[in-house]
């Protein structure tokens, strides 16, 4: 697999270190039980399809990115800086 990098260009996959998908909303630390912090902790979802994710060009430009890619074909969306991205919930 091969990651554009908005910085350094298209790379190999071995330049990066992966994260994980976007986390979703992280609940109330304050009001949130236990069962709800475990949950957003431990218990990520997993699908089949297009997913956003985290990665960091480890061998490059030390760049966190997200890449939009589908996790059945491992094709790439879409590659931008962590900095620059939207928020979803």
């Amino acid at each position: 697999m091969r990651i554009t990098c908005p910085y350094c260009g298209e790379r190999d996959v071995r330049e990066f270190s992966y994260l994980g998908g976007e986390p979703g909303a992280r609940p109330d630390g304050m009001a949130a039980d236990a069962h709800a912090m475990f949950e957003h902790v431990y218990q990520r979802p997993n699908p089949a399809g297009p997913i956003r994710e985290f990665w960091y060009h480890t061998a490059g430009c030390h760049s966190w990115l997200i890449v939009e890619r589908d996790t059945r074909t491992h094709a790439i969306a879409a590659v931008i800086a962590a900095a620059n991205r939207e928020v979803q919930s």
